[in-house]
């Protein structure tokens, strides 16, 4: 059987972090998708075909996903032979993190559907072109998935991440005082654990 791990990576990520599973995964061919998408309906455009090209021919496909890859790989994969998904702290409720960051920069929905673009202070463009397209395109994801979470992730709350685990059959692994970003020795330790568990 030919198997293939596809690792699609987070905002500021790139294709090359693919490596680091290579070790881990012995037994699959590991590819890191190269990809341009920074809009859902980009990735919506450009995945499927990334998908094709790099694993189309496996009998068994597994993604590894990071953060907004997570995102835009449920979005836009879905209904792809895809044997299982482990998420590494995943976006999974956009609509809110959307809100959560109108709330931190003080933005009204009228402000922002007037303006339609509005940069903040923490670096981030809010969208009403985005806030709409994650409002009328839900997740609908039915790939049995894994995720990864730490306790200290400043984008998802504890609460969020466990309804939508609940919501999709999601097996959940919780890292107490691990961040968004697993990048520390503890947690790197923590994660390739996990995966190793899970591969």
């Amino acid at each position: 059987m030919k198997k293939a791990i596809l690792y699609i990576h987070g905002k500021n990520g790139n294709a090359m972090e693919a490596d680091h599973y290579k070790a881990i995964c012995s037994g699959y061919d590991v590819f890191g998708m190269d990809y341009n998408s920074n809009m859902p309906w980009e990735a919506k455009e450009e995945f499927p075909a990334l998908f094709d090209a790099l694993c189309g021919k496996y009998d068994s496909v597994t993604v590894i996903a990071n953060s907004i890859g997570a995102f835009f790989a449920m979005n836009t994969l879905q209904n792809k032979k895809i044997e299982k998904a482990l998420f590494i702290s995943p976006i999974v409720d956009m609509e809110k993190l959307i809100g959560d960051m109108m709330g931190w920069a003080g933005v009204t929905e009228a402000e922002l559907c007037d303006r339609k673009e509005i940069a903040t202070e923490f670096g981030e463009t809010l969208s009403w072109e985005y806030l709409c397209y994650v409002r009328e395109n839900p997740v609908d994801w039915k790939i049995p998935t894994n995720i990864l979470f730490g306790t200290k992730d400043n984008l998802t709350s504890y609460d969020t991440m466990s309804r939508f685990a609940d919501k999709i059959g999601a097996v959940l692994t919780i890292m107490e005082n691990g961040e968004h970003w697993f990048h520390t020795k503890e947690q790197m330790k923590f994660l390739d654990d996990w995966l190793r568990h899970r591969i």
